[in-house]
């Protein structure tokens, strides 16, 4: 039986939620490899809602859940969604829940340069949720950060407090702000160390006796491949690698341990904040899949552009991430259309492209060339077999995965867990 790495293959907000509460009743763990807070997902389990952003989705059905060392972690939100989960009835203990002792903190100073170089770019801006997540993965490559292994020798950080408050001092004088209060940041840490630790451990430890058993691992990214830093649309991405490859690094397993790779796909695209986005509906098509798909932020609010299918970007992202199957998500959101289209390529400069472009300028400039398929009046909201699909839907799907390259496995109908059409189980394949 496989491993699964579940990402998402568009600008994240794909419906990974769900999928991953789906499997992860079936997985003996479920590991966060990249990422933070910054990173929502709604599960919908019968009448309860439950709202993550930086606990792995398998917490609430009581799996063994991981924060792996490539997520960047902010302890105090940790301890506030920690506490509003409980107060769900969910149970969180050592027993169920562990944090990578190497995994770099995200402290109150990240935010700060977060929100003082948003609002310094103006029109420049990147749209980064103002978090500190992007200013977090920095110090981690600069080699000050402060990691949750620091929280239990906190009389000894002096020296890496240094090299901290040498590099945020300077920045924060170039904003006119005053230099980190040293004490006030250490009398936080000491605080808060004791509810960390208490989950701490090498993780990678735990994992290695965890498949040694035979058991099988769920592993979740986090934001979506188009955000990734390498190969998403540069600069208006995430500050991690968001693709598959990722969960080895990110978790402390060797690479094949990933097995399975499912890409998570909405049917239409969406996207929150700044940058390109070639298949964008700035009309009442664009407004009603909004409303209809309430595209809202779970992390943030913002509403979200939308836009038709676009075919070249998913199928780019799949051969990117090594995707061995997709979920397709939101497909009742189209019901009711009496065309839909797909993005199958672009023009950019009187030249057709059948990628999308690494320079901004490109990306913003390319003109999608759309292929128009005929609709669907019934719904298939609660579809939990191919035979509960209209004949247009399934051939919607069909040219889907006809134009990406990758076949289709899951199929998802609602938010609820149990409305979904499996095609290939991803853990037996």
């Amino acid at each position: 039986m496989a491993n699964v790495t579940v990402i998402g293959a568009q600008w994240g907000d794909e419906g990974k939620g769900k999928i991953v509460d789906w499997l992860a009743s079936r997985a003996d763990a479920v590991v966060r490899f990249q990422g933070g807070h910054n990173a929502g997902h709604t599960l919908v389990v019968g009448e309860n809602v439950y709202k993550l952003s930086l606990l792995p989705s398998g917490i609430v059905t009581g799996t063994l859940s991981i924060i792996g060392n490539g997520v960047v972690l902010d302890p105090w939100h940790l301890k506030d969604e920690i506490a509003r989960l409980e107060g769900q009835g969910v149970i969180i203990t050592p027993d169920n829940f562990a944090i990578a002792d190497n995994c770099p903190l995200i402290l109150p100073l990240h935010r700060d340069l977060d929100g003082l170089r948003e609002t310094a770019a103006g029109a420049g801006k990147i749209g980064t949720t103002g978090r500190g997540i992007g200013p977090a993965y920095e110090d981690k490559v600069g080699r000050r950060a402060i990691r949750v292994c620091d929280l239990a020798h906190l009389d000894h950080l002096e020296p890496q407090l240094d090299r901290l408050c040498a590099h945020h001092d300077a920045l924060r004088a170039g904003f006119g702000q005053p230099p980190v209060d040293r004490e006030a940041l250490l009398a936080t840490l000491r605080e808060i160390a004791p509810f960390v630790l208490q989950y701490a451990q090498p993780v990678w430890k735990r994992l290695k006796k965890v498949r040694k058993a035979g058991a099988r691992v769920l592993f979740e990214g986090a934001q979506g491949v188009l955000l990734d830093v390498d190969h998403g649309t540069y600069p208006f991405v995430t500050s991690s690698n968001t693709v598959s490859g990722t969960a080895a690094s990110g978790s402390g397993l060797g690479p094949s341990a990933t097995g399975f790779v499912l890409g998570i796909v909405k049917a239409y695209t969406t996207r929150v904040g700044s940058g390109p986005f070639p298949t964008e509906l700035d009309d009442d098509t664009g407004q009603r899949l909004g409303e209809r798909g309430h595209e809202f932020g779970t992390v943030t609010g913002r509403k979200r552009r939308c836009g038709w299918f676009d075919a070249v970007l998913v199928r780019q992202s799949c051969a990117i991430s090594g995707v061995t199957g997709i979920a397709l998500t939101k497909l009742d959101v189209l019901d009711g259309f009496e065309t839909v289209k797909i993005c199958t390529g672009y023009r950019l400069k009187g030249r057709i492209m059948d990628y999308f472009p690494s320079h901004a300028a490109d990306q913003a400039a390319v003109e999608p060339i759309y292929e128009e398929l005929p609709g669907w009046s019934e719904t298939t909201a609660g579809a939990r077999s191919w035979a509960d699909l209209p004949a247009n839907a399934i051939k919607y799907i069909s040219r889907v995965q006809e134009l990406i390259e990758t076949p289709v496995a899951l199929v998802s109908t609602s938010p609820e867990r149990e409305d979904t059409i499996l095609v290939r189980d991803p853990f037996e394949d």
